[in-house]
């Protein structure tokens, strides 16, 4: 499974796995143990992981969630310890993972989502969290030898 291939429904809890295209929206598979399908009409606002991004204060002004969630995985490798955690520490873990989060515009309910949301990908789909460069790295050098 690759970035793309999960999304988040608005209104709805958890992250889910885009079956394929159906007449009047999209077919998705909960990722969780129920493994539910759901069919989401147009009315309903389906985001990919791989369009999120978190608001940053540098040049570009967003940061990919995939890059945040790959730092969190290096970094943490699935303990966060924020189980309970307060809007301080919300904020202190996000500042520690992306210096350049913008606090005015990222609520602690955001780190929050994406912090479930890490943990939803990690026990599901674990291989999106590694670090695609590796791959890259070595395919090009097979197609120069």
């Amino acid at each position: 499974m690759e970035f793309k291939d999960i999304a988040t429904v608005s209104g709805k809890p958890g992250l889910y796995k885009v079956l394929k295209p159906s007449r009047s929206g999209v077919i998705l598979e909960s990722l969780d143990e129920k493994k539910g399908k759901l069919v989401v009409g147009a009315a309903q606002r389906v985001s990919l992981l791989s369009e999120i991004s978190i608001y940053t204060l540098t040049e570009e002004g967003a940061s990919p969630l995939q890059d945040i969630m790959i730092k969190i995985e290096k970094e943490f490798k699935g303990d966060t310890g924020l189980e309970g955690a307060d809007k301080e520490e919300y904020q202190a873990f996000m500042k520690h993972i992306l210096p350049e989060f913008d606090e005015d515009r990222v609520y602690a309910s955001d780190v929050k989502k994406l912090i479930n949301w890490y943990h939803i990908v990690r026990s599901e789909c674990p291989e999106v969290l590694e670090e695609p460069e590796a791959t890259e790295e070595s395919e090009s050098k097979e197609e120069k030898e």
